[in-house]
């Protein structure tokens, strides 16, 4: 009988009590219905330094629900805690979305099959021409596509969407390309998939259907300078140059 494969989903979580029971049950529903039994899943709840009631929800969901466990991190950081969860995971494909789900499960199917059939990384696309995108703000639409295009200038890469908390990873990946991404912030995406496409890993796009999450707690400004610092280290350092000369 063939070995199923496993599947890791990781949902990274900073200050989330108000939605986090909801959606991990949600999540949960829906992996059983769609991915059982042709998959070995489980869902790893990441919390990183939560102040308000998140760890302990997280800890009742895992009494609560089969194939749902919990890291927690003392230090705040979403990078930081996929990046632990991924290392430490014996899932064969690594998956991280946001704890909103403001992406259509359904799309994971799209990264489950790209992931097998040869890719190194599958992502989500809000800017593909046949994603669904519903409920932007136009503040943030232009910012996400100005910010790419700057990849795209400075870094000659091909990947239209380097932020859709959407993404994918075979564990092969993880391991040979974790030692060199720096960031633990929200910069930890667009340094994983400028590092990776660099280094000539497979990158796969599904294009989503995505709605926007007014309630999210992502901060614009504090975000877009820290992607901004983290364009002018990677830059600079070119790691992938490193690599390849040695």
């Amino acid at each position: 009988m063939a070995t199923k494969t496993s599947i890791d989903v990781v949902i990274p979580i900073y200050n989330e009590e108000l939605e986090l029971a909801a959606n991990i049950k949600k999540l949960h529903t829906y992996l059983s219905k769609n991915l059982h039994p042709q998959f070995a899943w489980r869902i790893t709840i990441a919390d990183n330094a939560s102040t308000d009631n998140s760890l302990s929800i997280a800890k009742k969901l895992t009494k609560d629900l089969p194939n749902v466990s919990y890291i927690h991190l003392n230090e705040k950081g979403r990078g930081r805690a996929v990046k632990k969860a991924w290392k430490e995971s014996k899932g064969k494909i690594l998956l991280y979305m946001d704890v909103d789900l403001s992406t259509d499960l359904h799309n994971l199917h799209g990264l489950i099959r790209a992931l097998e059939s040869g890719y190194d990384i599958a992502i989500g696309s809000r800017l593909s021409k046949k994603a669904k995108v519903a409920n932007r703000p136009l503040k943030r639409e232009i910012l996400s596509r100005g910010y790419n295009i700057l990849i795209k200038l400075f870094f000659q890469t091909h990947f239209s969407d380097a932020q859709c908390g959407f993404k994918g990873i075979t564990k092969k990946a993880v391991k040979n390309l974790l030692p060199y991404i720096k960031d633990d912030a929200w910069f930890f995406d667009s340094e994983l998939l400028i590092v990776s496409e660099k280094l000539g890993y497979k990158i796969y796009e599904e294009p989503v259907h995505w709605v926007d999450n007014p309630g999210s707690t992502v901060r614009v400004l504090r975000t877009v300078t820290g992607d901004l610092l983290g364009l002018a280290r990677l830059f600079f350092s070119r790691p992938w140059e490193l690599k390849t000369s040695t």
